[in-house]
């Protein structure tokens, strides 16, 4: 059976904020680790019937770079919802939800901006 290992480290600063988190894979083929910016990690625990998360952002994350985070992971979870269940029209609703929080996300950041 072949086995990957994956690896993050996450550095704190002094007030134990994220200050930098670096990844590698066993399988990949990246000589060295790679930086992320924020990272979203879930489990299911069969057993519990829950799932355990692990959110980290470092504080270089920028707020546009977060809307841009959250929507391609929920259009993400869509694909693999919609690859494991091919609930289609369930899928479709996700993808809507998603674009409609981007869109309104982007709306908000631009009314922001107007305050500046």
């Amino acid at each position: 059976m072949d086995k990957s290992t994956i690896t993050i480290d996450v550095h704190l600063d002094k007030d134990k904020v994220p200050d930098k988190i670096l990844w590698d894979a066993t399988s990949s083929t990246a000589a060295d680790k790679q930086n992320a910016k924020a990272m979203m990690l879930a489990f299911w625990d069969g057993a519990d019937k829950s799932a355990l998360r692990i959110d980290i952002w470092n504080k270089e994350m920028m707020v546009d770079e977060m809307g841009d985070f959250f929507y391609q992971t929920l259009m993400g979870m869509a694909d693999t919802f919609d690859r494991a269940t091919h609930q289609t029209a369930l899928t479709a609703e996700m993808k809507a939800f998603a674009k409609d929080f981007f869109n309104k996300f982007r709306a908000t950041q631009m009314n922001d901006n107007k305050l500046v």
